[in-house]
Parts: structure tokens; sequence; C-alpha cells
């Protein structure tokens, strides 16, 4: 029988991440990720790789027990005629546009799960995460 998606939220998603071996990359130099920003390989790591995989292929640990499943996030340029959409990704992310499963019980809006982070991030925090995770996800585009 499969578990609801939603249950996945309930637990903290750094530690959730963690546990399913998506947590591997180290923070980045210079001292705690949340004080000194984070790199994108790591908070993608951290808190996408669960779901989307390390590789951004949609087969990560968790994948199999969601109510959709997570898209090939290495295909996001080639179905936009072969351009990455640097802001539609960042409003998919931050939960402007929100897509089925994402923003709902499959997948937490990031924009709100950072802000209320207990290490008090601001806007200009939470933008900073969220434009490095989409930057990292153009690093995964498939040639």
């Amino acid at each position: 029988m499969r578990r609801p998606a939603f249950v996945v939220l309930l637990f903290p998603l750094g530690a959730l991440a963690a546990a399913c071996g998506a947590g591997q990359v180290a923070p980045p130099a210079g001292g705690d990720p949340a004080v000194r920003g984070v790199s994108g390989a790591y908070a993608y790591r951290t808190y996408c790789a669960s779901c989307h995989g390390t590789d951004g292929k949609g087969e990560g640990p968790l994948a199999e027990s969601l109510r959709f499943r997570p898209p090939d996030l290495t295909l996001i340029a080639k179905r936009h005629g072969g351009s990455y959409p640097t802001e539609k990704v960042h409003r998919i992310v931050d939960g402007r546009d929100p897509l089925a499963g994402h923003g709902g019980p499959d997948m937490p809006i990031w924009g709100d799960a950072f802000r209320n982070a207990d290490t008090g991030y601001d806007n200009a925090q939470v933008d900073q995460k969220i434009r490095s995770v989409v930057e990292f996800v153009r690093t995964l585009q498939a040639k």
C-alpha cells in the first residue's frame, strides 16, 4: 500500500534529505550555510534530491511514494525550445507558479519553507537560496 505523499512533509526537510542520502555534499566553505549563504549544489542535494534525484532525472529515493512522479529536471531547457527559462523555474520553486505536485502535498513551496526556517532567513536570503538552486538546476540540463 502506498503511503500518502503528505507524510513526507512531517519530517524536517534537511533531516529527511540526509536520511535519504541526499545530503551527502558538504556545506560551502566558510561556516554555517544558514549564515553565509548556501551553494546551489548543497541546497539542491539537501532539499530537492530526495525526490528529484541527485542527477535531476526524477528518480530520488522518495519518488515512488509521491502522488506525482517528479519530472526530469535535466529536460527543462529542451522542453522550452533549448533555452533554460530561469525566471519561470524560479517562480515554480518559490511558489508563484504552482505545478501539480509542486507546492501541494508532494512538494513544499520553497519560498515559504526557507522563509519559515529556524535560521531566520529574510526575503533577500530566501531569494538568494532559491536563485542558487535554480542556477544549479541549469547545470543539470541535457546537452
